[in-house]
């Protein structure tokens, strides 16, 4: 995860790349911690004048506080393993009894060193008592504040994680559901040639048939392509369509040069266009012309699949185009590649056939692949 400019007053501190090693984290913490301590510490005790009596306790106590919490990390480690109120208590009692040892060895300590002979009174251990607690119930709530840090970022990577695989699963259902109907169609007219013995043309169709799937098959369900790829294969996918209907289906490509290399998920025109065909080609004699039109507006590309249909009866559509999977699956694809940042409409054409107009962000890279 990189790190943004520091420059910018509103971007968080990022603090993840120091915990990725947790162990060399806090013995790197434990370090700095206890440094500080013994400065701020040392700093307070020769303020009336440096001494040996004055140093060394504090360094001793230093010493025994530095272990003492090396002690205390294992067994937290241990109590969160165990329930959570037995954890709980365990900890309590734990922070208490490390205070008292260490009120009882620092008074010692400061006894023996400054008088010569260890005087564990009653004041002092008290006087002493409040300065450990301190001390251990900090580096405490330190201890456990961190972890609960770590414990947290790691189950936000977990769902992240579990978000983008149930985005890809999902993308990847939409996209594989366009397979069976297409190909059913498909090996249902190469059934109807081999019948009737037109051998040559079941066997071209069948060519196209194996090149679009091959194209289909070497792509992730869940990546970009550019708009030249799309249309290609928009024009593979309508000479295996072409053969079935001949001269009735007329595509049109009008293609802005400035957009080729923009990037949409891969196959989100075919569904279009196999909708053209089902409901403006073939209810038709004369078939209908299907145009697929993609121009730059801006930092927008805009995408157009339009038709010579009978398009919406008494301004609506089809009962049979809404129960149909290709709309809806475009949007849903849309949605799951774009979220907000994309439109999908529908509308009658000046010359009565039907329309589906996208709009999506112009970009050169696959977003979620760079991701």
């Amino acid at each position: 995860m990189a790190t943004l400019p520091a420059s910018n007053p509103h971007v968080p501190l990022n603090v993840r790349p120091f915990f990725e090693d947790k162990a060399r984290a806090f013995w790197t913490l434990q370090a700095v911690g206890w440094g500080g301590y013994l400065v701020l510490r040392g700093v307070s005790a020769i303020s009336n004048g440096p001494s040996f009596d004055v140093i060394v306790p504090v360094i001793v106590e230093t010493i025994l506080g530095y272990c003492l919490t090396l002690l205390l990390s294992t067994l937290y480690g241990l109590y969160r393993t165990l329930p959570r109120v037995t954890g709980v208590l365990l900890t309590i009692a734990t922070l208490a009894a490390a205070t008292l040892l260490y009120a009882v060895l620092d008074t010692v300590n400061f006894s023996y060193i400054q008088t010569a002979q260890s005087g564990l009174t009653l004041t002092r251990l008290l006087a002493s008592i409040y300065v450990t607690f301190t001390v251990i119930a900090g580096w405490s709530a330190l201890y456990f504040g961190i972890n609960f840090y770590l414990i947290v970022e790691e189950q936000i990577d977990q769902m992240r994680d579990l978000e983008l695989q149930a985005s890809s699963a999902q993308l990847a259902m939409l996209r594989y559901q366009l397979n069976p109907h297409f190909l059913f169609n498909t090996l249902n007219s190469i059934s109807t040639l081999v019948l009737l013995k037109q051998t040559e043309r079941a066997n071209a169709m069948l060519s196209r048939l194996s090149s679009f799937l091959r194209y289909t098959l070497a792509n992730e369900p869940t990546a970009h392509v550019t708009v030249a790829q799309e249309v290609e294969t928009l024009k593979l996918y309508l000479e295996i369509e072409k053969m079935r209907f001949e001269s009735r289906l007329r595509p049109r490509f009008d293609i802005d040069p400035r957009v080729e290399q923009a990037r949409l998920p891969s196959l989100l025109l075919q569904p279009l266009v196999e909708n053209a065909i089902k409901y403006a080609v073939t209810p038709q004699e004369e078939g209908a012309e299907i145009c697929v039109d993609v121009t730059l507006a801006g930092e927008r590309v805009k995408i157009s699949v339009s038709d010579t249909g009978p398009g919406l009866q008494d301004g609506a559509a089809p009962a049979s185009l809404s129960t149909g999977v290709g709309l809806q699956n475009t949007r849903e694809r849309l949605v799951q590649a774009y979220g907000p940042d994309q439109r999908l409409t529908t509308h009658s054409t000046a010359s009565g056939g039907f329309a589906v107009s996208i709009e999506i962000p112009f970009q050169l890279e696959d977003a979620r692949a760079a991701a």
